[in-house]
Parts: structure tokens; sequence; C-alpha cells
């Protein structure tokens, strides 16, 4: 099949440039010599994650235990949820994982420390854990080392839990003296810190500096146009998620309607929504559900009804997880079609 023939809003991955981004990012940790764990979060789709791992990945992360059961249902081994893990329901979703793969969790706090050591107990498994460290991003995480170092006290304590380390959202140099002060107390307190984990697309080289065991990273496989936008040395080129919509109407001069509104590509600032391959010039000004609206104004093309443009969404983790699949593409022929199997797993 032809790109042309597929019906639309379709979306679509150049694999030869999301070929290029999984090899760059993983000669670049090779070369800084810190341990990649790729976030599959950007992308919820099995095959892509065992391509990270094939590509040099040590594991994978997965935000939400949904997103954990798809890769874990599709032989994924080794798994790192950095998310605080509440409630009954959940537990026990956990623990069936941890009967079938490797899993670490990051906790902030001894309630969700407990009740994920209580569910393990008595499945008779041991999860792995780790303590998130707020350095910064003012998210989740303990407040201060000695908040670390009380939390840690107890989790080694709890029965069904390996205690393993730390981990930070995203690596920063300001992170330092926090990571530094943590390990220092944890080390003369005889508390493991196998485990140090970074984290953040483009933060890598950070992660090394402040002496992290791996780092994670998850929106370089798609180098999404949010990326593009603050990064010098990255261009439209990068980003291999582009959705094909069709100009529906040509209401007035300077002005078309496109077939792709908020259900398309996610209603995300900042504007314009998206860049056009074709006609770069034209900007996605604004969306309603299913209608986007393209200022054409500054471009001498003349727009057709029925006429198709390709445009590379403003983030593209977010369009995709609005899609059942992905289309893979190479040299205008369709080459693969992937089930989004993790899309809308928010639980």
């Amino acid at each position: 099949m032809l790109i042309s023939n597929l019906d639309t809003p379709a979306v679509i991955c150049d694999l030869d440039v999301m070929e290029r981004n999984l090899a760059a990012m993983a000669t670049h940790c090779r070369n800084l010599g810190i341990p990649l764990r790729a976030h599959t979060k950007s992308h919820k789709i099995p095959e892509l994650a065992h391509r990270q791992m094939t590509s040099g990945a040590i594991g994978i992360a997965c935000q939400k235990l949904g997103d954990a059961e798809v890769m874990v249902a599709a032989g994924l081994k080794d798994i790192l949820i950095p998310y605080n893990i509440v409630g009954p329901l959940k537990v026990e979703r956990l623990v069936r994982l941890a009967r079938r793969a490797t899993m670490t969790v990051a906790v902030d706090s001894e309630d969700t420390a407990r009740g994920i050591s209580e569910g393990a107990r008595a499945a008779g498994v041991d999860v792995r854990m780790i303590i998130e460290l707020d350095t910064g991003a003012r998210r989740c995480g303990v407040q201060s080392p000695t908040e670390a170092l009380d939390l840690a006290r107890k989790v080694v304590r709890m029965p069904g839990i390996d205690f393993r380390g730390v981990m930070t959202y995203p690596s920063r140099p300001e992170a330092k003296p926090f990571l530094d002060e943590t390990i220092r107390l944890f080390r003369n307190d005889g508390i493991p810190t196998t485990m140090i984990s970074g984290g953040g697309t483009g933060h890598e080289a950070i992660s090394k500096e402040l002496g992290c065991t791996e780092t994670r990273s998850g929106s370089y496989i798609w180098e999404g146009l949010t990326r593009v936008h603050s990064s010098a040395d990255l261009g439209p080129e990068r980003c291999p998620v582009r959705v094909i919509c069709t100009v529906v109407s040509t209401p007035a001069p300077g002005r078309i309607i496109i077939d792709g509104g908020m259900k398309t590509f996610a209603s995300y600032p900042p504007k314009p929504y998206g860049h056009c391959i074709e006609h770069p010039e034209i900007k996605i000004y604004g969306m309603s559900v299913e209608h986007g609206h393209v200022d054409t104004s500054e471009s001498p093309h003349r727009f057709r009804v029925g006429e198709r443009v390709t445009i590379i969404p403003l983030h593209q983790e977010m369009c995709l997880n609005l899609h059942d699949e992905l289309v893979g593409v190479r040299n205008d022929r369709v080459e693969v079609i992937w089930p989004v199997a993790g899309r809308g797993k928010v639980r």
C-alpha cells in the first residue's frame, strides 16, 4: 500500500527517521558510559519497546500500571514504574506483574511503601523499590536528604521489598548537592544504593555527572516539536511522527480547514499546533474538536478541497495517545501497522 492510499486523518511514522533517533540515543549513552532505560510512554507500542531494548537499553520505564501490563504481556522483563502505586487494587495488579517480570517502583511516602509491602508479602513476591527525590521539579518526591533517609530506614525493614536506591526527575546540575548528601547518608547507614536513576531526554550527560547508574529517556524516539523548538541543533527532519490530513474546506482567502482537530492532534500550547512539511509557511492557529483551522495567508499555494497536507504535531506523544494505530512507512510505502496497545492506559 502507498501512503497516498491511506484514509485521513492518518498517523504515520517515518521509519528511517525513527531508526536514526534510536541509534543516535544508544550511541550517545554508550559514549557517555551511562546505561539507558527507555521510557515507553512516548509511544505505548510494545514492538518499539523491543526495538529500544535491541538498540541497547537495559530496561524500560512505564508511567502507569496499565502501560506496564501491556509491556509485560509482550515479553518485556525489566520495568521501572517511576510513579506512586497507591491503593489495594493497584497493588494487586503490581504483584501479579512481579510474578512475571522484574518490577521496580518509586515511592515518596511510608503509606505508599507499606501498601506495596503488604501486598507483596501476601502474594509471596518481592518488588524492587526506590525513593523519589524532589530535586526541583516540585512534583512527587521527598523534600530533603534527611527525609529520604528516614523513609529508607523504614522501607528496608519492610517484607516483600527489595530496596535499591533513589531516583530524580529531571536530571539537573542543581540536584547534585541533594543527591550527593542523600547517597552519603544512605551509605553511612548501610542502606543499599545500587540504583540511582536520573531522567529526561536531553539530560543524559547530566545524569552521568550526577553519578546516576542509569538515565531514563523516552521522547528521543520522536524528537517532537516541543523539543525541536527549544533545541538549536534539532530540525523537523528529526521528527518521525506525522499526521496526514485532508483539506475539507476553503471558506475564505487565507484560511483552510483540515480534517484533524483536538481529537486528532491534542490541543497543546504553544501555537502553532504543528509544522506542515509540504508548506512550512502555513500555520495551524486554532482547533475545534474535529476541525483544524489553518492560516494560509503567507503561502503562494492555492489550496483546494481534497488536497492533503502532512503535519508534524507539536506534541507527538499526546497525539499518538489519541489513535488506535501508527502506520510505519518507508519510501512512500506502508511497511507495518502497529496497534497503539497502551493508549488510554491511565490507571
